[in-house]
């Protein structure tokens, strides 16, 4: 019988003439990496010129107006230039509208993303164009975000007259991201004449989205304290408006009964210097209850502060605001981009940590070698 040939890594040698057993060669293993991996990578997008971001936000077109606003929310140099440019663009064609931006904010568990959804819906069902930017906060361990209102917000997801913007805050105080204001003026000049600003529900720290909405909006629920908890100065005085959410089912008469005690709380505050009288309403987000109340109020307020001429200047008030942040801003970068800094840092840091160095000396320091 003619002898037979055995292969295999570990019968190289085996040559057994009486064995029954035949090692044949076995299937080409592919390699380890698939070579068509590449073709599930999409290349970066590269960066428009300034008139094409610019034609494609006055267009209407989504995908530019969020790689617009990307850039606007970069913190690489290289992105300011051309970012800076965008923002002045926008900021002339934004000051030839009159556009509706509300600051919504509430205490945790009010539903904001819930009411923003249900009401949203009602706005661009009456017509409205609606730019909802929804600030996540980030972790301060991790430093990220998982952005995840949108998951929240599926019908006002695809509704087309509605565009939703989730951003991290970034460890930014107020409740607001870092580029807030500047996404709202890229967001009027694509067309949109509501513009929701989401806070994270931070408390009593929503001075940063009072200083760029024109209507506060407070969302509470029954429940959730006394009448002399609205007496508090704070966020309850900024407020334009109090809607107490959750309205339905065996919560309407509790509702009802917060309402009251709010409205009376509200009574207790100055007069605003808009001459707006705050007030507080019930609302559901199941049954769609008291959204056209809130539509109505937010209407007579905006007929009454461009009739006054306040809307016009409190836009003004807060344009000086953002001069100066965009000042204490743009130093701060100069600061930490200078080189001589950038080099120096790495070793003040290790002294404060290693108790070498006080932390005000340390800054006092470098802020000298920064002047020089």
């Amino acid at each position: 019988m003619e002898q037979q040939k055995h292969q295999g890594d570990f019968f190289e040698d085996y040559d057994n003439k009486d064995s029954s057993l035949i090692i044949n060669d076995g299937v080409a293993q592919p390699p380890i990496v698939n070579p068509y991996l590449k073709n599930f990578y999409k290349k970066k997008p590269s960066l428009k010129s300034v008139d094409e971001y610019m034609d494609g936000i006055i267009a209407g077109d989504r995908t530019i107006l969020s790689q617009a606003i990307t850039l606007v929310e970069s913190h690489l140099p290289e992105h300011r230039n051309i970012a800076q440019q965008i923002i002045q663009k926008c900021q002339i064609i934004s000051a030839q509208k009159q556009t509706m931006r509300i600051g919504i904010t509430g205490v945790p568990g009010a539903g904001k993303s819930t009411f923003i959804e249900a009401f949203g819906s009602y706005l661009t069902s009456e017509g409205h164009k609606l730019a909802v930017l929804a600030i996540d906060p980030s972790s301060e361990k991790s430093k990220g975000s998982i952005l995840g209102d949108k998951t929240r917000m599926e019908t006002l997801c695809n509704d087309p007259n509605a565009f939703i913007r989730p951003s991290p805050s970034a460890g930014s105080l107020g409740g607001v991201a870092r580029k807030t204001r500047e996404t709202i003026l890229l967001c009027e000049a694509a067309g949109f004449d509501v513009i929701f600003i989401e806070t994270v529900g931070v408390g009593q720290s929503e001075t940063a989205v009072h200083s760029m909405s024109d209507f506060f909006l407070l969302l509470m629920l029954s429940g959730a304290g006394d009448d002399l908890q609205g007496i508090k100065r704070g966020i309850m005085e900024m407020s334009d408006l109090i809607a107490i959410t959750k309205a339905d089912g065996t919560n309407v008469d509790k509702a009802n009964m917060a309402k009251a005690l709010y409205a009376n709380a509200l009574h207790l505050f100055p007069p605003t210097e808009s001459t707006w009288v705050p007030t507080a309403v019930t609302s559901s987000a199941v049954t769609k209850d008291g959204l056209p109340e809130i539509l109505k109020k937010i209407e007579e307020y905006f007929k009454l502060v461009i009739g006054n001429g306040y809307y016009e200047r409190k836009r003004r008030e807060q344009a000086q605001f953002w001069m100066y942040e965009s000042i204490n801003e743009s130093l701060k970068n100069m600061f930490y981009e200078n080189p001589e800094i950038e080099k120096l840092l790495p070793d003040y840091e290790q002294a404060v940590l290693d108790g070498k160095l006080e932390s005000f000396s340390a800054a006092s320091e470098l802020i000298e070698r920064y002047s020089k």
